[in-house]
């Protein structure tokens, strides 16, 4: 039997004007909500987390149409099933009386790890 090979999966995490649209008083919740989903993610069964992208000192302000994305994270995930439920932490985590979707927004690209030849 063949390994199954992990999908290779850039999540693209893109900021909504009603993050800028906060108060600064308000703003700690929702960091502690992403840092929440950058956890699950972390946590979930079979993710491992290859790094990520914080674009946020060259791309100020917000992305409505997705790019330029404000942040990244790679991953290699077990299964589809898996990338869905690293993207439903933004229906789930509760940001005060809202959901973290309210502020942030997300994509996954799935794909496979791309060889490189030697030079």
């Amino acid at each position: 039997m063949t390994e199954k090979k992990p999908i290779r999966t850039l999540f693209c995490i893109a900021v909504h004007q009603n993050f800028f649209d906060l108060p600064f008083k308000d703003i700690g919740p929702v960091w502690q909500g992403f840092s929440q989903f950058l956890g699950g993610v972390a946590a979930l069964p079979g993710v491992t987390v290859l790094g990520t992208l914080d674009d946020d000192e060259t791309m100020v302000g917000t992305s409505p149409s997705g790019f330029p994305w404000t942040c990244y994270v790679m991953a290699d995930c077990p299964d589809r099933e898996t990338v869905q439920a690293a993207c439903n932490l933004f229906r789930t985590i509760e940001v005060g009386e809202y959901r973290l979707w309210r502020y942030m927004r997300i994509e996954a690209r799935m794909g496979r790890a791309l060889a490189i030849p030697q030079l």
